[in-house]
């Protein structure tokens, strides 16, 4: 097997149950099983698909901001209760836990690389209240 770098901005990095890491096409599968590293050059929100609530149920997301300014938005989980914003600046990370809807915001053009499993993983509308 031949060493070679992999651009992370063009590819996405599958971790298969075996033990493998591969580089593949970047597109976003939730039927596919393996864990999944994603890395993005995000200059506005529809980057970002900030119109949109997302959530991955089969496991927890790591989502780090590389560079520049992100807001990681939680779902209420209870009527009436607020949206919970989540500043990230270059260098740090959080884990969205498994289950819960979540969405990006940016505050200046960034680079997000995120980790999780992306069976099962859905999208939906956000409705502005």
């Amino acid at each position: 097997m031949t060493v070679t770098p992999i651009d992370l901005f063009a590819s996405f990095l599958h971790l298969d149950q075996g033990g493998q890491v591969r580089a593949a096409q970047p597109v976003f599968d939730p039927e596919r099983d393996g864990w999944q590293l994603m890395t993005f050059h995000v200059e506005t929100d529809a980057d970002v698909h900030a119109d949109h609530w997302e959530v991955h149920s089969a496991a927890d997301e790591v989502v780090s901001c590389l560079s520049g300014g992100i807001r990681l938005c939680l779902r209420p989980q209870q009527p009436g209760e607020k949206e919970e914003e989540i500043k990230l600046t270059a260098g740090t990370a959080v884990i969205v836990p498994r289950g819960r809807w979540h969405r990006i915001a940016l505050d200046a053009p960034s680079d997000i690389m995120s980790v999780t499993l992306p069976r099962g993983s859905r999208l939906e509308k956000r409705s502005e209240a």
